[in-house]
């Protein structure tokens, strides 16, 4: 069972993480989670703190010379922004944002207490994270990738790009939906007898849990409300030398409609999974709000922020899905040394194969 938690705020003195449950005997190179680190950071439309910040991960705990022990695994990414205690408080919420109901919640007089938290800047330990379980995943050939399919609207690269310019130019902001790939899973992880177990479930509030996603789909996803039955299930098919990867032979579909999950298990094709975000909630040219002490009218608070963000949260919500079928292969497989889990991975696709 793979677990995690994050500690940290936006403009704290670091973010931390710790990872528990990755297996010993694992390799892991500090550079491979700094790339992720660096993939977060980049595309068209992020704002002035990405020029700041440049992450970089210290691993504190759970391997000996670069192996994995099976100890918790501690990781570090210091702030260089780490103004928090001379930041001014914020007083008139953001429509849209975490603001005004942390603050109902807990009770707090100063809406800052909410959004540093609440910032999107925590996700770089989930991707940290899914950077160590991406290495696990790769010793077992499992891929995950990530893509923007559309920007406000817009389809195509320069269209995309067009839109972005056009929201930072009214001072705007815009959304839009990316598509995560995940190839090399084997059927059967996951689990049809509880709703908690189910794979497409687990994945679902993984990747809605990262700040702006308001929907998650798989396969056709909503497709599936205009066509027939007959137009979109995935028909079964069997060829048993049929040249394919390890444990891909035998059974197989021409389609992969249900975006590689049936009944809460995956079925051996390609996990597709759809994701839409909205617009950043913090804006230049501020929608009305209400000041928290006087109640009276007024705009909302403007926070250093991004334009458009949804290539960063494709490779936010890979690392989530990463995180996922880690744990689902470990449960499935079972074994605190590497060399454990290989092994009886491979007669599981000895026998499905």
């Amino acid at each position: 069972m793979l677990r995690y938690l994050t500690a940290g705020e936006s403009h704290g003195k670091a973010l931390l993480a710790i990872l528990e449950g990755v297996p010993a005997g694992l390799k892991l190179d500090a550079q491979k989670i700094n790339y992720e680190l660096a993939r977060r950071q980049e595309g068209y439309g992020r704002g002035e703190r990405m020029r700041i910040e440049k992450d970089k991960v210290q691993l504190l705990s759970g391997l000996k010379k670069g192996i994995t022990l099976g100890s918790p695994i501690g990781l570090l990414i210091e702030n260089k922004d780490s103004s928090i205690e001379r930041m001014p408080p914020v007083f008139f919420p953001r429509p849209g944002h975490a603001d005004l109901a942390g603050l109902l919640k807990y009770g707090f007089k100063d809406i800052r207490n909410v959004l540093e938290r609440a910032s999107a800047r925590e996700t770089a330990s989930r991707v940290a994270i899914g950077a160590v379980c991406k290495v696990f995943l790769n010793e077992f050939k499992i891929k995950v990738s990530s893509k923007v399919l559309l920007i406000g609207g817009e389809c195509s690269p320069q269209a995309m790009m067009r839109k972005i310019i056009r929201a930072k130019n009214n001072k705007d902001t815009v959304g839009g939906i990316f598509e995560v790939e995940a190839t090399g899973v084997p059927a059967g992880l996951g689990s049809h007898v509880q709703a908690d177990r189910r794979l497409d479930a687990r994945l679902s509030q993984a990747i809605i849990s990262i700040p702006g996603i308001k929907a998650v789909g798989f396969g056709l996803g909503f497709g599936y409300a205009y066509r027939f039955g007959s137009e979109c299930h995935d028909a079964i098919y069997y060829a048993k030398d049929r040249s394919l990867p390890a444990g891909r032979q035998g059974y197989f579909r021409k389609t992969d409609n249900a975006g590689g999950i049936e009944g809460g298990m995956s079925n051996g094709e390609e996990i597709i999974i759809h994701a839409c975000m909205k617009p950043i909630a913090t804006l230049v040219k501020p929608l009305a709000s209400v000041n928290i002490l006087n109640k009276k009218s007024g705009k909302a608070s403007v926070e250093r922020s991004d334009t458009c963000v949804v290539e960063s949260a494709g490779v936010i919500a890979e690392a989530e899905a990463a995180f996922v079928l880690a744990d689902a292969l470990i449960e499935k497989f079972g074994g605190d040394f590497l060399e454990d889990i290989k092994l009886g991975y491979r007669n599981y696709l000895k026998r499905i194969g």
